[in-house]
């Protein structure tokens, strides 16, 4: 265009461009001879023949094919004369690079103008332009306009200034209006303003640089509307050019992906909920503890689900009482009743410590309770209402509360309600949704079923561990010349009960008898075998059986123990093959040894538990070589015992291999590190005991520990009277005298004439029913004990004398006048027993004279 200053005139240069850069036009002039006199560069370019080939010669032979040429000589004619005319021309094109020099035919659009030289000859100027090029422009040109109206994707040309040069019909149904409507608008007539700002910088990215940017993401609502949900487009922008490389501007192809982004997200929400459900079950249930379960949860939930949340279980629940949960205060809400008593077991917020309760929850004075708590929700509440139909409620946040809406759902664990977890989200979070609720559900149900599970895990172990410890010694078990210390350590709350277990039983003759057992296994199950066996232990050992024998008759019961039949038809098919189930198999280890205070001696048998540990006055601790056998209920292996002799004051420890055996140290490590811990023997008993378990790694609870301590006092001599009578009939007055004597010497004198009359029925039964030598011996420890031996094998036998008879009173009068007697063998016969309370003692008591009728 001109730009004029003062009288000159300037004309802009600029490459030539538009529709002339995309069709082929060419010009030449024909003089008044019908020759051609002016050839253009662009007319060479169109019919590939130089300006010196064709300059004079006549214009028909030089691209008309012959064929046409004579009809073209009359249209010359009348041009050279003057007429003015437009038509097509048929004319041979270049040949081709490759095409072998083969020239195609083609057609030429031609504007012949008459023409007249200085001399006032006629000529003509003609223009031909390729109709070809021409046809093919607009084809491109409806074709372009077809696509741009009809696009079901929105198009935008933006301009160099990024206005809105042009759009199609589809931008302008989905903003409305129609498409000249938007011309000369900028994008932020269409999107807020920060989606704007990065829009208009992304189109001056593309107009300066010419790159092509792919899926740019908008998002913004149509104006006009009140659309709740805002869209969102996806739109590929590059830049438009004319020929010559003048730019258009830029061009926008927008496409609306609301739904392909709602999907996105609803893919991204679930994928979302699958993760937090697969942490849930990796997290929630890893602790038997109520408690712990419930901090579980709200590890998962907060802030992966929602901001602020809350456990509560109820208070029954946590007490171990059995009545069902639920359980209404009051039954309508006129009474002001309201939840069962509930204790808030956990909180977690990733907001603030605001109070979690709804709106409804307010009223009547109720105040968010602190972790510890014991509450009730109001009747009328929702978290009420939760908690009776067992379905989630929810509840919108107050005006002014940082809580945008809560969940409550309640824990539901085999169709019982177990208590209640509160979901919140704070204002600005998304709301809850159906999606939400389901996953509340989901996780709620898992942590209850956890923790019903604890629950009932809890409840079994506070039984097994009652019933355990019912088993136990109760208090200080004593012993005539021993001292006992002892300890028991159930595993933790994680770990079942164990079977493990000690005794200590009183034998005649002051001796004693040391168990320590532990049942393989855990459980209910494996304290009711245990008390099974303690109870069988001390049945075997009131029979005065060898420590071998008892452990023989303990393995036969032990493998009963698992057959239906009991422990006869257990012994019975030993040795045959059966499908037993292993949960109904019984295993035991246990170590029985009997201490005789008088000699000094223990005798021990084993069966597959750890040995026994002595340590002697001086001496370091060492292991007895006391064989190990099987375990109890293997069955078919005899057992063997070994007798030992005891220092005075030397310490003696069985224990069980929770003491000296976990997964952190190997058998043989715990047994250094036990005989290592008592290396200080001599200190008091007790303090040797604490010692022990404060040394020992006995804090693992992995297993059950007990411990069994025994420091030897011997019975001194001259607490001992030891005679030896021959079979004639003055033994028996010599018994009685020297039982006087030992008496008097002991300041027993209220005893001798009870002593005198029962000494001198034992030995007489022995004279009468016994055979070889009679043994006459008086123990004197915390009771007095008699005991006459004989070699003979018969057990007397207590029975009722008939009115008519004039004996067989006389074991009865033993066993009115003593406070207990007995019999037994002995490897070389047999001894009958009896024993006195001391005088002063509370079990000393003198018989009535029905007791004493009642014998005839």
């Amino acid at each position: 265009m001109p730009d004029t200053t003062g009288d000159d005139v300037v004309w802009q240069s600029s490459p030539p461009g538009s529709i002339y850069e995309h069709i082929r036009v060419a010009s030449f002039s024909i003089g008044p001879d019908g020759l051609i006199d002016q050839w253009s560069a662009r007319a060479a370019e169109l019919f590939g023949i130089p300006a010196r080939e064709v300059r004079g010669k006549d214009p028909l032979e030089v691209f008309v094919p012959a064929e046409f040429r004579a009809k073209g000589y009359r249209k010359l004619s009348e041009i050279l004369d003057g007429k003015e005319w437009t038509g097509l021309v048929p004319y041979l094109t270049p040949a081709e690079p490759g095409g072998g020099g083969v020239r195609q035919h083609s057609l030429a659009e031609v504007y012949v103008m008459p023409s007249e030289t200085d001399q006032g000859e006629r000529g003509a100027l003609c223009v031909v332009v390729d109709v070809r090029a021409l046809r093919r422009i607009e084809s491109d040109l409806a074709s372009s306009q077809a696509i741009f109206g009809q696009s079901p994707f929105g198009f935008i040309l933006f301009g160099t200034d990024l206005a809105v040069q042009r759009v199609n019909q589809r931008f302008a149904t989905v903003f409305g209006g129609g498409p000249s409507d938007h011309r000369g608008k900028s994008v932020h007539d269409y999107l807020p303003l920060g989606e704007a700002e990065r829009l208009e910088a992304a189109l001056r990215r593309v107009l300066t640089t010419g790159d092509p940017v792919v899926e740019f993401k908008i998002v913004g609502s149509r104006p006009g509307t009140d659309e709740p949900e805002r869209r969102h487009w996806s739109l590929n922008l590059y830049r438009v050019g004319a020929g010559a490389g003048r730019t258009l501007g830029v061009a926008a192809v927008a496409t609306d992906i609301t739904h392909r982004h709602v999907a996105a997200r609803e893919a991204a929400s679930a994928r979302r909920n699958l993760a937090l459900l697969n942490e849930a079950s990796a997290r929630i249930g890893n602790s038997l503890d109520l408690e712990t379960t419930a901090r579980e949860l709200l590890s998962v939930a907060v802030p992966n689900f929602c901001d602020i949340a809350s456990v509560d279980l109820y208070q029954s629940l946590l007490t171990g009482d059995e009545a069902p949960p639920g359980r209404w205060a009051a039954s309508s809400q006129e009474s002001g009743g309201g939840t069962a008593r509930l204790r808030r077991v956990a909180f977690a917020s990733a907001v603030s410590d605001v109070p979690l309760s709804g709106p409804d929850e307010t009223h009547d004075g109720y105040v968010s309770p602190e972790v510890g708590a014991v509450h009730s929700f109001p009747f009328s509440s929702q978290s009420a209402g939760a908690l009776r139909s067992a379905r989630v409620r929810s509840i919108p946040g107050e005006p002014g509360s940082l809580l945008q809406s809560t969940l409550a759902v309640p824990m539901v664990a085999h169709d019982t309600v177990v208590g209640l977890v509160q979901f919140a989200r704070a204002k600005g979070s998304e709301p809850f949704g159906d999606r939400d609720r389901g996953l509340a559900v989901e996780l709620a149900a898992r942590a209850a079923v956890c923790i019903d599970n604890a629950r009932l895990y809890r409840r079994e172990h506070e039984r097994a561990l009652i019933l355990q410890r019912s088993l136990l010694p109760p208090g200080d078990p004593e012993a005539a010349g021993l001292d006992i210390a002892c300890r028991y350590l159930p595993g933790n709350a994680a770990t079942e009960v164990g079977g493990d277990w000690f005794d200590v039983i009183e034998l005649p003759g002051h001796r004693t008898a040391l168990v320590v057992g532990d049942v393989m296994g855990r459980g209910l199950r494996a304290a009711v075998a245990m008390g099974e066996l303690r109870t069988a232990v001390r049945t075997l050992a009131l029979l005065d059986l060898e420590p071998a024998e008892v452990l023989g008759a303990l393995d036969e019961i032990a493998n009963g123990l698992g057959s239906p039949n009991g422990a006869q038809q257990a012994s019975r098919v030993a040795h045959k093959a059966r499908d037993a189930d292993l949960a109904e198999v019984y295993l035991a280890t246990c170590v029985y040894a009997v201490y005789d205070p008088v000699t000094r001696r223990c005798t021990f048998a084993n069966a597959g538990h750890p040995p026994p540990v002595l340590v002697e006055p001086g001496d370091k601790a060492l292991l007895l070589d006391v064989p190990p056998g099987v375990p109890l209920g293997v069955g078919g292996e005899p057992f063997e015992q070994v007798e030992v002799e005891l220092s005075e004051n030397s310490l003696l420890a069985l224990y069980t291999d929770g003491l000296v055996e976990s997964r952190d140290q190997t058998l043989e490590e715990g047994l250094t590190a036990f005989r290592a811990s008592l290396s200080h023997a001599e200190r008091p008993l007790e303090d040797v005991a604490d010692h022990v378990l404060t040394t020992l790694e006995t804090g693992h609870g992995q297993d059950d520990i007990a411990l069994l301590m025994a420091r030897i006092r011997g019975l001194p001599g001259e607490a001992v009277g030891d005679w030896r009578l021959p079979r004639e009939p003055r033994s028996v007055g010599r018994a009685r005298e020297y039982a006087r004597a030992q008496l008097i010497a002991w300041d027993l004198e209220p005893l001798v004439d009870t002593i005198e009359l029962l000494v001198s029925e034992l030995v007489t039964n022995a004279m009468r029913y016994g055979e070889g030598e009679i043994r006459l011996r008086l123990l004197r420890d915390r009771t007095l004990v008699c005991e006459v031996w004989d070699a003979g094998l018969v057990q007397p036998r207590r029975r009722r004398a008939r009115d008519t008879d004039e004996g067989g009173r006389g074991l009865q009068l033993v066993g009115m006048l003593s406070s207990a007697w007995g019999s037994r063998r002995t490897p070389r016969g047999k001894t009958v027993w009896f024993e006195l309370a001391l005088p002063g003692s509370a079990n000393a008591a003198e018989p009535t004279v029905e007791q004493l009728l009642s014998m005839f």
